[in-house]
């Protein structure tokens, strides 16, 4: 007899959520949901190679010459070289026996709510890949944003503000710049930007022991990566100890500045036109952000309409939570 695991939607779960006890749908509680606005801020671009995107850096300039009467200029160039980024491929599957999504007639229902959750299980595993992907070490997903910067002595370590913290148990502060210039995500040439559905209707399933039995399933794709084309534009605050947040705006107050950190973030932006700035932290920065905003003598912190919505802001930029954000980082030396 097969085992029935968590991999697949069984006759308890079905009981929970569509009992008899009631004639309504039970709604699932999605105590493991998480807000990442990183996904709604994004700029997406079509990658102009099958595997994502390549362009072109300058790396060096053309020295001008001061030129004498009588005396000629050499020519010079400036210097270029390429860069590519990749694309990683994320996928999953639900499936649900048939005759268990059919009891009581709320196939469509059964269906949406199991959809749901692999749709929320996507997002956090793209959030988690923007931050922390690194294709050095997982080549099957894409290097998102802390592997490029994540050494102070590298020329992107100038856009690296160290908070001080040391241990294991720190965290970061984003300020990102969207645009075309700047940071954007990526999907393959010729394929369709973000998450796929494809509900591939009623097939033919095998359990662990090789019997067959109708099951309803669904396809989840998702082609995606990341292009940093100019490394000036983001800024890591790394190194905050998260542990040191708790009395944020309280006298006596030991932890990192946050405030005059972000204001240090904000000037190694070499623009704030180029595209759309954004500061991202996770929920304990974001409580620590909220208390020193209600304190009277903080001018940069307050809360203005962005995207239709009251969020905070620093200085004009929108800071935004990001729950893909860890309070375990190892600190950036």
């Amino acid at each position: 007899m097969s085992t029935i695991g968590n991999q697949l939607f069984t006759l308890a779960d079905w009981a929970a959520q569509f009992g008899p006890e009631t004639s309504n749908v039970v709604p699932v509680v999605e105590i493991l949901n998480e807000t990442n606005a990183i996904l709604l801020d994004m700029l997406w671009k079509e990658g102009n190679l099958d595997t994502g995107h390549k362009h072109v850096i300058r790396t060096g300039l053309p020295t001008p010459t001061w030129r004498l009467l009588n005396y000629g200029v050499q020519p010079t160039k400036s210097t270029t070289a390429p860069v590519i980024d990749t694309c990683g491929n994320l996928e999953a599957y639900s499936q649900v026996d048939k005759k268990l999504a059919d009891m009581g007639g709320k196939t469509r229902e059964v269906r949406a709510s199991q959809d749901a959750g692999h749709i929320e299980g996507m997002n956090q595993t793209i959030a988690d890949a923007i931050f922390y992907g690194n294709q050095a070490t997982a080549p099957e997903t894409f290097t998102g944003l802390a592997a490029r910067y994540n050494d102070l002595s590298a020329e992107s370590g100038e856009n690296i503000v160290d908070a001080g913290g040391t241990g294991s148990d720190n965290t970061s502060i984003w300020l990102v710049t969207w645009g075309e210039r700047a940071s954007f995500g990526i999907f393959p040439k010729g394929k369709q930007g973000g998450l796929r559905v494809n509900d591939q209707g009623e097939d033919r399933v095998q359990d662990a022991d090789g019997g067959y039995y109708q099951a309803y399933i669904t396809h989840f794709e998702w082609e995606c990566g990341l292009s940093v084309c100019d490394w000036r534009y983001n800024v890591r605050i790394a190194n905050i100890d998260v542990s040191e947040l708790a009395d944020a705006g309280e006298t006596g107050f030991n932890g990192a500045a946050l405030e005059m950190l972000m204001i240090e973030a904000v000037h190694l932006l070499p623009s704030t036109e180029t595209g759309q700035s954004v500061f991202y932290c996770n929920r304990n920065v974001m409580t620590a952000l909220h208390k020193l905003a209600v304190t009277k003598t903080n001018a940069h912190l307050s809360y203005d309409e962005f995207g239709g919505k009251k969020v905070m802001m620093f200085a004009g930029i929108p800071v935004r939570r990001c729950d893909a954000l860890l309070n375990t980082e190892t600190r950036v030396v």
